[in-house]
């Protein structure tokens, strides 16, 4: 492989030539990818050698794999070999492709622009004091024993704290609007489930009962359609459960796991309550620590990857209220912005992100924070293990272009780890 670049501005173009030699190990991949969709008489789907396999796939699809395959799979070694860092995501131009002899192609992405660091040794954040208040603890034993409760079916009116199994259909103007109706549904009484008013009309019935109720949803409910709306919802009450809550005793912590005592079981709480307060603590401390240092520094962010985090952050946005049931314009009426003034607002934080991670990058590179072979190689072996029933996912961590990037996401930590260090 050979390669050269120029610079273009803010971006690089790097020329890549590719001889046999680095086309021939992508050729066999490609075969082998294209066996698990080939039929091959006298050999079971994906077991024929891969030179039988060549003779019964399309020789245009062999190539086009092949080339993909050595591309993606040469692409960090491209960039090292220029001592580059891409910032974007590489656009591939193929100039000439000859199969199974030779490939020239461009490949252009935006570089590290140029860094002027601030002091990174004199910065102000602080790391908040972690604290767990006993009735932190007493809230988590409470979600406990509720886990353990048993539901018994009683012949008495509902109340509050009982677990009752209801039919519900809601009207608006007497048509049963979307999302209103569901049937055996499960409905602990004084949850806060429902709106205000369907909870307390429950109250007090008992299996059997059907009956109408008239509420109106909340000004503020995040579908518009039925904020504000009178409506009637239907309901029936099939079943009332008495739900038992354990005391919290010796008992309950020996079904909660190797706990012998309340005593113990309090204290390992605590223990992972506090743990949790000092990553939350920790994370902020390195965030405030990155932004002083982002003020502190001079950097123009690429446009193009600032373009990238802003999509990346409007797709956020739509699941997240997707999710709720609503849509852009009813959240953003909800919370009183508009299309401008959330673009203007979420250019800014992409903006800093893309700063922050070139800056990161730079003070890496001062520090000479280096990331070993063995210890990427560990970070895989772990994540595969995560993901080992995830065939896809697992897959994926082959990519060396994600085993870059987990190299690059070790490397930033322990940057940030130094960057503690030195202001703590």
């Amino acid at each position: 492989m050979k390669t050269s670049s120029k610079k273009l501005n803010t971006s690089v173009e790097i020329t890549v030539n590719f001889t046999k030699s680095d086309l021939e190990p992508a050729r066999l991949k490609a075969l082998e990818r294209l066996a698990n969709g080939t039929k091959v008489a006298g050999f079971r789907k994906g077991k024929a050698p891969a030179n039988v396999v060549e003779q019964h796939v399309d020789p245009n699809d062999l190539a086009s794999e092949t080339l993909d395959i050595a591309i993606r799979g040469k692409l960090p070694a491209i960039f090292q070999a220029e001592k580059i860092q891409p910032l974007s995501m590489p656009q591939v131009n193929i100039v000439k492709y000859v199969p199974g002899e030779m490939a020239e192609f461009t490949v252009t992405s935006d570089i590290m622009p140029e860094v002027k660091l601030g002091n990174y040794k004199k910065l102000k954040a602080k790391r908040e004091k972690v604290e767990v208040k006993a009735a932190d603890v007493t809230d988590v034993l409470e979600r406990i024993a509720k886990s353990y409760a048993e539901p018994r079916v009683v012949k008495r009116k509902s109340k509050k704290g009982d677990e009752v199994i209801i039919d519900f259909a809601g009207k608006k103007d007497g048509v049963v609007f979307e999302g209103g109706s569901a049937k055996d549904f499960r409905l602990a009484l004084g949850s806060g489930e429902f709106i205000p008013g369907f909870e307390d009309g429950v109250i007090g019935h008992e299996a059997g009962d059907k009956f109408e109720l008239d509420l109106t949803f909340p000004k503020e409910y995040h579908n518009q359609d039925l904020a504000g709306a009178k409506t009637v919802f239907e309901v029936l009450v099939k079943q009332v459960n008495d739900v038992e809550v354990p005391k919290i005793d010796d008992e309950l912590a020996k079904k909660s796991g190797a706990f012998e005592t309340l005593k113990e079981l309090k204290a390992d709480i605590k223990k992972n309550l506090v743990a949790q307060a000092e990553k939350r603590a920790e994370d902020k401390y390195r965030d405030g620590l990155v932004m002083e240092l982002v003020t502190a520094s001079t950097v123009e962010a690429p446009q193009s990857v600032v373009a990238d985090q802003l999509s990346a952050l409007r797709q956020d946005l739509e699941q997240n209220v997707r999710s709720r049931g609503a849509t852009v314009e009813e959240f953003l009426e909800k919370t009183g912005s508009s299309e401008e003034k959330w673009n203007e607002e979420a250019r800014k934080i992409a903006e800093d992100r893309v700063k922050a991670s070139i800056i990161l990058q730079e003070l890496a590179k001062e520090l000479d924070v280096k990331v070993d072979d063995a210890e990427v190689a560990q970070k895989v072996a772990e994540l595969k293990e995560v993901y080992k029933k995830d065939e896809n996912a697992a897959k994926q961590l082959e990519d060396e272009r994600v085993i870059a990037d987990i190299a690059n996401r070790l490397k930033i930590d322990r940057t940030l780890e130094k960057l503690a260090k030195f202001n703590a």
